[in-house]
Order: C-alpha cells, then structure tokens, then sequence
C-alpha cells in the first residue's frame, strides 16, 4: 500500500495523518484533491459512520481509504456532542469558534467538567474489504472556562488537560500526537498494518 485517501476534507486531519504516516512511506491526501465529495454521516456511532465515509471514498477512487470518525463527549451532557461534534452548532457553515461557543454555553454552571475525545479509523484496502482494520483511541481530560492556545483544531482549545495544566491546543504537534486520541488510535493501525 502506498496510497491511502483520506475520507475526509479536514486539513487539520490531513496534517496529522501526513505526519503521523510519514516513516511508512504512504502518500496520502484527501478525497478533495480527487473531486470527491463527503459521505452521508446518518449513523448515531462513530465506528458506523467511519466505516461508511471509507467505503465510499474507496469505492469513488479505487484506492485504499481511512476514515476517522472523532468528536468530544461530555459526561455531563450525556456524551454529547459526540458523532455530530463537527456540527454541533449547526453544519451551515461548520465552524470550530461556533462549536466551541455553543459548547461553553451549554456548560455554564456546571460542576462535571469531565470530557474525553474518542477516534476510531477505518482503513478499508478496497471498497468490498471484508475485513478492515480497525482501531480505537480516547483521550480523557475537561472543558475549559475559556479557551486556550493557538494550535490543533476543533475543541482544542477547550480540551483542558490537568496533568499538563494547559489545553490540548497548547501543546505542541509532537506532544498531541503522542498522547491524543488520534494518535493512540493511529499507532494501533500502524501495528496492525506491520502485522
């Protein structure tokens, strides 16, 4: 394997992927770059809606495809924003500052502050795999009170982590890919791709 498309159209994801699946020598980019549009995302689980994005991209490129389906679940709002976090404030238009808003509106008041981000990847070798490598990672820490730092993307700079005592935003790449829920999921991959 040597190219894998990315199921999705987030370069903040691109990024992370790129840097992440550099020491195997896999070209990878994503969907956009060959025209194809996003995946329906109807599914109430992460793993379903990752395992449809994939299929879909390798069916429309006939290429080996991963998909990471990720959000940020709350405890006190029941794991919410979970599978819709990248349109928790509403899909037209998506927007990080929006989430993240409407996030810090919905925990005013409240004392549970606990939140973990969760990642499953699908890599799918062709569009009929029937057996696609699949691997999960979760990250556990709190939502701010406000937001913090300047680098990742989404709820980054809500994603407070006590043990550091900064947000996930405030830490280098090199330091969020070792301890992030993508990059725990993705070592999993990378093992069972070596495999």
């Amino acid at each position: 394997m040597d190219k894998i498309v990315i199921a999705s159209n987030n370069a903040g994801k691109l990024r992370e992927f790129q840097f992440l699946l550099q020491p195997l020598n896999i070209e990878v980019f994503t969907q956009e770059k060959l025209g194809i549009i996003e995946a329906e995302e109807p599914h109430s689980t992460f793993i379903e809606n990752a395992l449809a994005k994939a299929r879909h991209v390798s069916q429309q490129s006939g290429l080996p495809a991963l998909a990471d389906d990720s959000g940020i679940c709350v405890s006190a709002l029941g794991g919410a924003p979970g599978v819709i976090s990248a349109r928790y404030a509403g899909a037209d238009p998506r927007s990080d500052q929006l989430n993240n808003q409407k996030l810090l509106q919905e925990m005013q008041g409240v004392a549970d502050r606990r939140a973990h981000y969760y990642c499953v990847l699908v890599l799918l070798r062709h569009a009929h795999d029937p057996q696609p490598l699949i691997a999960e990672g979760e990250w556990h820490g709190m939502v701010a009170e406000q937001e913090r730092g300047g680098n990742g993307f989404g709820y980054d700079p809500l994603f407070w982590l006590p043990e550091f005592a900064m947000t996930s935003a405030e830490l280098s790449r090199e330091q969020k890919h070792v301890f992030s829920h993508r990059g725990k999921a993705l070592r999993i991959l990378l093992q069972k791709l070596q495999a």
